[in-house]
């Protein structure tokens, strides 16, 4: 799967995002938290992972923890993308039948934690990065959080924890929608400038746009080339609901459980905008 170029990471994208929506029905899920963060879910595993050590559970793979575990409808439709698991199982999404439900659960094939309170994925990643040290491993851990979770005091223990111990193996990605559940994040308990707060704590920092493949490539292999003794955060800027207009930014659409007309609709939607890039 590595080394999609722009045409063919557009359209594994297009696909991945089908997926999702195979699981916005009968219950439904958090599908604009989803979209906000897929386009870097999916670049991760269709560019950076190797996706055969993650299906053999190699000790030296590299290790997702997607710490915001409302969009794990994200994390499952890509898995699926990928083979990890198979796409007949996300028509079993919040059934009896299977083990997908509302957050990331270890009993599927790819998915290392089931993320805990809000904030605690950034304390697991950690352990792992610095079990992988102790072990000469030589993987990347790769923590996906939400910028509502900037709100705990565990993530900033977190933050402190893994400069001083160097962890140049660990790579956080803030998915900067500037949402909390129904809330603008600057609303509620205002977080900027995180980079200049990351960076006060030791960090690497970097910027990107959250949806442009382009700066998305070019700033994990920044990450890749430059970065020595230090852990890394890319805070990436995204949209909610990302690539379906009605849902861009609009609180009433954090959640969402459609009929089958309204997936066909939105089916035509995403394909139109894959045809205009």
């Amino acid at each position: 799967m590595n080394n999609l170029n722009e045409q063919e990471f557009s359209d594994f994208l297009l696909s991945c995002k089908k997926n999702v929506l195979k699981m916005a029905k009968n219950g439904g899920c958090f599908i604009g938290s989803a979209f906000s963060c897929i386009d870097i879910l999916a670049y991760l595993y269709s560019n950076i992972f190797d996706i055969e050590k993650i299906k053999n559970r190699k000790k030296d793979r590299d290790i997702l923890i997607l710490s915001k575990g409302h969009a794990v409808a994200a994390l499952y439709g890509v898995l699926a993308q990928v083979g990890i698991i198979s796409k007949d199982r996300l028509e079993n999404y919040l059934t009896i039948k299977d083990d997908l439900y509302w957050h990331p659960n270890p009993n599927i094939p790819g998915i290392e934690f089931h993320t805990g309170s809000m904030g605690h994925g950034l304390s697991i990643g950690i352990g792992m990065a610095f079990a992988s040290k102790l072990n000469k491993i030589n993987n990347k851990i790769f923590v996906i959080l939400g910028d509502g979770e900037l709100n705990e005091g565990s993530v900033w223990e977190s933050v402190l924890i893994a400069n001083a111990y160097r962890l140049d193996n660990l790579v956080v990605i803030i998915d900067r929608n500037f949402r909390q559940a129904n809330l603008k994040t600057e609303e509620l308990i205002p977080l900027e400038s995180l980079q200049e707060k990351f960076s006060a704590f030791g960090w690497e920092t970097l910027l990107c746009d959250g949806h442009a493949i382009d700066e998305i490539q070019k700033t994990f292999e920044q990450i890749s080339k430059t970065v020595l003794d230090k852990p890394s955060v890319i805070i990436a800027n995204t949209v909610r609901g990302n690539g379906i207009p009605l849902m861009e930014d609009n609180s009433k659409y954090w959640f969402g459980n459609f009929n089958e007309k309204e997936l066909e609709e939105f089916h035509k939607i995403l394909d139109e905008g894959a045809r205009k890039k």
